[in-house]
């Protein structure tokens, strides 16, 4: 067998990077999806409306937009890692476990293109 290879080609970057990239040009999509769909929600609810049906329907709006404020800041953090996924492709340390120091599989990397960890690093750690 040959020599364990260290990282990847820059073809092979190119192949994850293109994969990063559509993937953050749809998570910003979907972001800025859920922070309009937020302004719309605090724009309305100035209406004059009065008695039970109105706590009902706030209690529900509430639920809503917390629901839309966690979904936003998941979409955030994706969004961060995928920026640092494309700042270690461009510093040469994309694809290698950063607890092992191996070559996380292709196959990992096209599933989680931001992971940091190989499949046996991350299992290690459960």
């Amino acid at each position: 067998m040959s020599e364990e290879k260290k990282n990847y080609s820059k073809e092979e970057l190119k192949e994850f990077e293109d994969l990063l990239l559509h993937n953050l040009e749809k998570a910003n999509k979907e972001l800025a999806t859920y922070k309009n769909a937020l302004s719309r929600k605090n724009d309305s609810g100035t209406d004059s409306t009065t008695g039970s049906k109105f706590s009902l329907e706030s209690g529900a709006e509430t639920a809503q937009k917390e629901q839309l404020n966690e979904l936003a800041a998941r979409q955030s953090k994706y969004i961060d890692n995928v920026q640092n996924a494309l700042i270690r492709i461009k510093n040469g340390t994309y694809g290698i476990c950063s607890i092992s120091g191996n070559l996380i599989s292709k196959e990992r990397l096209r599933a989680v293109p931001h992971t940091t960890q190989s499949i046996a690093a991350k299992k290690q750690q459960m």
